[in-house]
């Protein structure tokens, strides 16, 4: 994966920014920093805002400001400077044909798209770590229905109860998506439940639905045994996650991209996705306190330049 910068992140680079850490001689900028409202957007923002801190920075932390059709407002209109964004479904939600592969290019062709808009931002490094859609079944619908691969839901679609997000209807990954999958729009027997959510995870796993829009990181598809259907006809995008900037922040701050780049991007370099699926199963399953397990990776990241081992069993990719 293509990554915006390269930066070293070693010891000596991460060796500020851990939590609590070395003092810092002057006292730096203030930045709001926002979230979507699950915990994996809560905990990559609180990753980088502690970062930020231990640098000097001040953090107004504003997480969980909603999903993105509540959050992206918040921070058009300026109530955040950053914010965690999937380049995929951010640049999705502006021209989705244009969402592809490859998070390099999704990253700038949100970018543009931003600008276009009349709120110019940057985006800084990617992280190697995706968390992309994932549509997923319980295992005995799979073996009964011989589902392997989205393209097989057609045919069985009034079979079955569909759970999927509030925002479906104007999400171009979930509407769009079934729609060309042969779906009929809405679903005939539909709950709506948010995406990447204990709710929904729990509703499939509790015969309240049989479908599932959920995230490919999320614990519960390997703690339930889901079925993650093949996207076979690839109308999901790369979905790398990286700081989202606007650029009015750096003109009231004095800093540059550059310099909050040099803090951000060697943390995000850290983030894998075996990195997100770990940590998510300390959050999300075990409910171990978001704070802690922020500091606990920026340590770990500080002393070694790679995550250590999680302290709790980890999940391991669905596949896919």
């Amino acid at each position: 994966m293509h990554l915006r910068r390269t930066l070293a992140v070693g010891a000596t680079s991460l060796a500020l920014l851990v939590a609590g850490g070395i003092g810092i001689s002057a006292q730096g900028p203030t930045i709001r920093i926002g979230s979507d409202n699950f915990y994996e957007s809560k905990l990559v923002a609180e990753i980088w805002a502690q970062a930020l801190e231990a640098q000097g920075w001040t953090v107004d932390r504003q997480l969980g400001l909603g999903s993105r059709p509540e959050r992206a407002p918040a921070f058009e209109a300026g109530q955040v400077d950053l914010v965690p964004e999937y380049v995929g479904s951010g640049h999705g939600i502006f021209d989705p044909s244009k969402a592809g592969t490859d998070g390099e290019a999704n990253a700038r062709a949100l970018e543009a798209a931003y600008a276009a808009a009349g709120t110019p931002v940057t985006i800084l490094g990617l992280t190697p770590g995706q968390d992309s859609n994932a549509a997923v079944v319980r295992a005995d619908t799979a073996t009964t229905l011989g589902l392997t691969k989205m393209s097989d839901l057609a045919a069985v679609q009034d079979q079955l109860r569909w759970g999927l997000p509030p925002d479906c209807d104007t999400n171009p990954f979930c509407k769009d998506a079934l729609e060309k999958y042969g779906i009929t729009y809405p679903p005939a027997q539909r709950e709506t439940l948010a995406a990447c959510d204990a709710p929904i995870a729990d509703a499939l796993a509790n015969n309240a639905i049989d479908f599932a829009w959920l995230c490919s990181t999320q614990p519960a598809i390997v703690q339930n045994g889901f079925v993650q259907l093949e996207d076979d006809l690839h109308t999901q995008a790369a979905e790398n996650m990286a700081p989202l900037v606007r650029n009015d922040f750096f003109t009231t701050s004095g800093v540059d991209a550059a310099a909050l780049g040099a803090i951000l991007d060697p943390v995000s370099a850290g983030i894998t996705t075996q990195v997100l699926l770990d940590l998510g199963v300390r959050v999300g399953v075990d409910q171990e306190d978001l704070d802690a397990v922020a500091a606990e990776f920026l340590a770990s990241l500080s002393a070694t330049g790679s995550p250590a081992a999680p302290s709790s069993p980890a999940a391991s990719p669905a596949a896919s």
